[in-house]
């Protein structure tokens, strides 16, 4: 029992070990392969690569469910050496990275087929997945700031996959300076922390900052950096128009854009928050800003006609949303929203031309408004009840069941025309089902993070419960009463995002002005009338 033991954690240790490694050198010979045989050998490796990251990572799971269990593994004494951190968290991230890189790879592969970008696409995707792998997997800070600027430089490649696209050019080149204040701020958080524990290690990190009181300047400083590095990552206010304007790029980077890269800033706050006391300043500069980029983001959602763009302000809201959980202390409901909006955004982006034919159809007729009302409210106070009685389910944190409840509630708004009694508490019941599922999910994921969410102070819940309440009152008055003049009104200024992008976008336009070279004018063409009598 022993051997085989120990074989299997050196088995699964020595796949994560390899498997960045693995993925670089064949992103090196994939872009060296000319032939279209070797093309598909690279495909096929590529996928049987992320396949085996997943059961390594299944593997070392099962091996952390057995040393809670008290089956003593010697896991993290054998994966230390190794450079590798194998926790909770990390198999939760590396089981995502994995399922959605066998996906994508398998969907592009067919998407790409016969088009000139697959040649180049290939190589870079693997490049990513790669850095995000290394991201996840090490214990040495420095590695991860070198995999946190890998991931960003490799995705900029695949965002100018078309070079002659200038609007894709100059979206990449927004982010690339965009990513680059990240960059810098991930490099001043990691000093500050090396500067006040000494260390780059986690483990070592991880048992000063039990030992320490968090005295000093620096942690507070680099809870500021880590926010800003964050905020950089995940597009939020003012730094977020690049991410509406890479629609040019193909929908696989799409999906692997929104549905992985961008959560990086929420995972490396998942990863160090344990390094800081409390609530920091750099807590409330997340709420403050991914609560305001969530209102924003919400409403603007709410006026886009583009499948695409609604999806990608989807993105800056939900991670608006999640940054705004973390500066609350709410890490659990953070990682469950991490992991379902990967998954949710990977699935919209690659079934989006089914979602086009969808909207098509004729939408249900809703019920009057006092009716759809009076089924949410009830649902939603059905929900409180339950929180109430059961507090524990929401870590003792009144915002987060706020939040639940309003999410039972919101799900009944859009309650169809002609329904009897039966089947609107049939739906009523459905909606109310969010509660025990999400206290599941918190009992499956609760066990991945180092400790319970730290208390919520006065300044974070007062400046939560503000920024909650203007997000409901705007998007029921947007949802509800899309006619009204007032509302009409702001409407067009919300289609636009408010114009919060524009600063930014006229910066890196004048700074990047060398690097986009003017569209070249097309002659217009002649007007034909074709055989069934349109006009061309």
């Amino acid at each position: 029992m022993t051997t085989l033991l120990d074989a299997a954690i050196h088995a699964s240790l020595a796949v994560w070990l390899a498997l960045p490694v693995a993925l670089l050198l064949l992103a090196g010979w994939s872009g060296r392969a000319t032939t279209p045989a070797r093309q598909r050998r690279a495909w096929r490796l590529g996928q049987a690569l992320m396949a085996g990251s997943f059961l390594a990572s299944a593997a070392i799971g099962a091996l952390l469910v057995a040393d809670a269990a008290g089956l003593a593994t010697g896991l993290p004494e054998v994966a230390a050496p190794l450079g590798l951190y194998p926790d909770g968290l990390a198999v939760w991230m590396a089981l995502l990275i994995s399922f959605l890189g066998v996906v994508l790879l398998r969907f592009a592969d067919g998407y790409l087929e016969g088009d000139r970008g697959r040649t180049r696409f290939l190589p870079w995707c693997l490049v990513v997945l790669a850095s995000v792998l290394l991201l996840v997997f090490t214990h040495h800070l420095l590695v991860m700031l070198v995999a946190w600027v890998g991931v960003s430089l490799a995705l900029h490649h695949l965002l100018t996959l078309y070079p002659e696209r200038r609007e894709a050019r100059r979206a990449a080149w927004q982010k690339f300076a965009v990513s680059r204040l990240g960059d810098l701020a991930l490099l001043a958080a990691v000093g500050l922390l090396f500067h006040h524990y000494g260390s780059f290690e986690l483990p070592v990190l991880l048992a000063a900052a039990e030992a320490s009181t968090g005295e000093g300047w620096a942690l507070p400083a680099a809870s500021v950096a880590l926010a800003l590095a964050a905020l950089c990552k995940c597009a939020q206010l003012p730094l977020h128009g690049w991410l509406m304007k890479v629609m040019e790029a193909p929908t696989p980077v799409s999906a692997l854009l929104h549905a992985g890269v961008i959560n990086l800033g929420g995972y490396v706050w998942l990863r160090l928050y344990p390094l800081f006391d409390g609530l920091t300043p750099g807590h409330l500069l997340l709420v403050a800003i991914g609560g305001a980029t969530a209102i924003v983001a919400v409403l603007t959602m709410l006026t886009q006609a583009s499948v695409k763009h609604a999806l990608a302000w989807s993105t800056c809201a939900q991670m608006g949303f999640m940054l705004l959980e973390i500066g609350l202390g709410a890490y659990t409901l953070a990682l469950v929203h991490l992991l379902a909006h990967s998954l949710y955004k990977a699935h919209s982006f690659l079934a989006c031309g089914r979602t086009v034919r969808a909207a098509r159809c004729s939408p249900l007729p809703l019920a009057p408004l006092q009716e759809r009302l009076a089924t949410a409210v009830l649902a939603a106070a059905a929900a409180g009840a339950v929180l109430l009685a059961w507090p524990a389910l929401v870590s003792h944190n009144p915002l987060l069941g706020a939040l639940l409840t309003l999410a039972v509630g919101g799900a009944l708004l859009g309650l169809p025309a002609g329904l009897d009694r039966p089947r609107r508490l049939l739906l009523a019941a459905l909606a109310l089902t969010l509660v025990p599922l999400y206290a599941l999910l918190h009992a499956l994921v609760a066990p991945a993070l180092p400790r319970a969410a730290d208390p919520l102070t006065l300044a974070a819940g007062l400046l939560g419960a503000a920024l909650l309440m203007t997000l409901v009152g705007l998007a029921l008055a947007v949802t509800l009463w899309p006619r009204h003049p007032a509302v009409a009104r702001w409407r067009i200024h919300f289609r636009q995002g408010l114009y919060a992008h524009l600063p930014l976008e006229r910066a890196t336009d004048r700074l990047m002005r060398h690097r986009l070279p003017e569209p070249t004018r097309l002659s217009r063409p002649s007007r034909t009338v074709t055989a069934r009598g349109e006009v061309s």
